[in-house]
């Protein structure tokens, strides 16, 4: 569960900026950071919903739809910054209807390991809970306190009894972030892994979708 969380500052629009990027808050610096790396921060603002709405992932698509809209109401193109994040495909059905295209995978795990890696990881050990560098920096508030584990210690087994390992990807080499990543895994009673995934294939996939609304564009010019 994610609980009420404001979403981490997004990229500063500018006047030239018409491609807005509507994403999820938990990925919202990783995506500032490659926008900015790229150049591409005075072309392409972001727009980010809260990481709460993973607790009712049902109420993701007409949010999005709603921003979607809001975007082209302005002249802008929408491109969606979330992969499919538990709601069943319908968050693709509203792209779909809105001619609009989103991060491909299935969850953030996979967009920050690319979908081959993610699927070796799933095959070692399909019992695997798995942080990224977000969730590993709230833990304490997301996982320990929104699963209330600090009041009722005894659900762990019920929540994590079939889990054998915590998987750290990890987007920075950062040594305070993989120790909390440890205590993390000693929290829940699981075996602790580290797989630095750097920003490298969430690049890729973010490339995916903005080359072709930038071919548009300069084909339109």
């Amino acid at each position: 569960m994610i609980a009420e969380v404001a979403p981490p500052p997004a990229v500063t629009p500018t006047d030239r900026a018409t491609t807005v990027v509507i994403a999820c808050g938990a990925i919202g610096p990783e995506l500032a950071t490659l926008l900015t790396r790229s150049g591409l921060d005075q072309q392409v603002s972001l727009r980010c919903l809260s990481p709460s709405l993973h607790d009712t992932p049902e109420r993701i698509p007409e949010l999005v739809r709603a921003e979607i809209r809001a975007v082209q109401a302005d002249g802008g193109t929408a491109i969606i910054g979330y992969a499919d994040c538990g709601t069943g495909g319908r968050l693709d059905a509203v792209c779909a209807e809105e001619g609009v295209q989103r991060l491909p995978g299935a969850h953030c795990y996979e967009l920050f390991a690319g979908s081959a890696a993610f699927a070796q990881l799933h095959d070692e050990d399909p019992g695997t809970f798995y942080l990224t560098d977000f969730l590993v920096r709230s833990f304490d508030r997301l996982v320990i306190r929104g699963l209330g584990l600090d009041r009722h210690p005894q659900l762990r087994e019920v929540y994590f009894g079939n889990y054998r390992r915590l998987v750290h990807l990890a987007q920075r080499d950062d040594l305070d972030l993989d120790r909390r990543a440890r205590d993390a895994a000693a929290a829940l009673g699981l075996a602790h892994q580290r797989v630095v995934t750097g920003l490298g294939p969430f690049g890729r996939q973010l490339d995916h979708v903005l080359e072709p609304t930038f071919e548009r564009n300069e084909v339109g010019a």
